[in-house]
């Protein structure tokens, strides 16, 4: 009878373990927190000085951009905009179709943006407050400005 019940104990505690090391732990983001705020620079080298963001699921952040270039807006002004995953090609399309929509350089179908500043010319910046995706996973960054968006780029991941 002892062996049985120390028997049992262990495939109790053998399967509490395995489902233990199974299942993903849940990140639990404090909705009063503060946002955490990432000041993200622009240049005339069509650079962002940022090119990746880690963030947790839900997390509360603020994105502070900054044109720190010298060139007028209508040759070198820059935005950032969050989108949702998608492939090298598709963002190519969403940033050509930007391209025909004029100075604010945002495509007419928004569905694949998750959240845009401004576009911005010299020493001009803008803030934007968001949550972060709740979905784990990677979610690219551009300046749609034309011809930006291939060197002007980043990635945040969620996990």
């Amino acid at each position: 009878m002892l062996k049985c019940s120390r028997l049992n104990t262990l495939l109790t505690l053998l399967t509490l373990g395995l489902f233990a090391c199974s299942s993903e732990k849940e990140v639990i983001v404090d909705p009063n927190a503060p946002a955490r705020e990432i000041a993200i620079h622009g240049n005339d080298s069509m650079k962002f000085d940022i090119t990746l963001i880690e963030a947790k699921p839900g997390e509360k952040l603020k994105i502070a951009l900054t044109n720190t270039g010298k060139m007028p807006a209508q040759s070198m002004a820059h935005n950032w905009i969050l989108l949702k995953p998608m492939i090298s090609e598709d963002i190519a399309a969403l940033a050509t179709n930007a391209l025909m929509n004029g100075p604010g350089y945002l495509p007419t179908d928004q569905s694949e943006i998750i959240i845009h500043t401004k576009m911005l010319g010299p020493g001009e910046s803008d803030t934007v407050e968001f949550n972060a995706p709740t979905k784990k996973g990677t979610y690219p960054f551009i300046c749609s400005f034309p011809g930006h968006y291939m060197t002007m780029k980043g990635e945040m991941i969620v996990k």
